[in-house]
C-alpha cells in the first residue's frame, strides 16, 4: 500500500509526453539497409553518462528491428541536441475590487507559479554516404530535469528511443 504513490509517480515521469516528427526521402529503398553505425566525431550534446545510456538503447533498440552494428555500414546516424526553456503559464490571480454608488475600482495581478520548463529535442539523422545523403531524420521533443536521477534519465531516453523508432522504417 506504501508503494503507490511511487508507483504513480512513476506513470506519471514515464508518462511524460515526448512529440517526434519524422521526414524521409520517399524514394529510399529501407529495406535494402541492414547495418548501421555512428559517427565516430559525434557531439550529441548530451553528458558522457547520457550518450552511453542512448547509444545503448538504440543498439538494442535497432537490433529488434534486424540492423546490425557494423565496421563497415548501411548508414550513419547522427545525434544532435537542443534545449530551451519554456515559460511557466500557470498563473495565480489576485484581485482587489470594490463598488459603491459612486465609487469603484479593479486591480488585478498574475502571479506565475512554479518554474520554468526546460525542454529538451533530440535530432536522430540517418545518413547514406553512398550518394543518398540523409535519407530519414527524427526529431523529439520533451520535458527535461537536469536534476533527474540516473534511473530517471534512463526512463525518460528509452521512451525517447522507443517512440522515435515507431517511426523507422517508414510506413508508406
Amino acid at each position: 500500500m506504501r508503494h503507490i504513490p511511487f508507483i504513480l509517480l512513476l506513470l506519471v515521469v514515464s508518462c511524460a509526453p515526448v512529440k517526434v516528427s519524422y521526414d524521409y526521402d520517399e524514394t529510399v529503398n529501407f529495406s535494402a539497409y541492414k547495418t548501421y553505425n555512428y559517427y565516430s566525431d559525434i557531439k550529441t550534446g548530451l553528458s558522457e553518462l547520457d550518450s552511453k545510456r542512448i547509444f545503448n538503447i538504440l543498439d538494442k533498440a535497432l537490433e529488434k528491428k534486424n540492423l546490425t552494428l557494423s565496421e563497415n555500414p548501411d548508414f550513419y546516424i547522427d545525434l544532435q541536441t537542443s534545449q530551451h526553456k519554456e515559460a511557466n503559464r500557470s498563473r495565480v490571480g489576485i484581485g482587489i475590487g470594490g463598488g459603491g454608488r459612486h465609487v469603484g475600482g479593479r486591480v488585478s495581478v498574475g502571479v506565475p507559479v512554479g518554474k520554468d520548463n526546460i525542454k529538451r529535442a533530440i535530432q536522430f539523422d540517418f545518413v547514406d554516404e553512398n550518394g543518398k545523403g540523409l535519407f530519414w531524420q527524427a526529431i523529439s521533443e520533451s520535458s527535461y530535469n537536469p536534476n533527474d536521477t540516473p534511473e530517471k534519465r534512463l526512463t525518460q531516453l528509452q521512451t525517447i528511443v522507443d517512440k522515435v523508432l515507431e517511426g523507422y522504417p517508414p510506413k508508406k
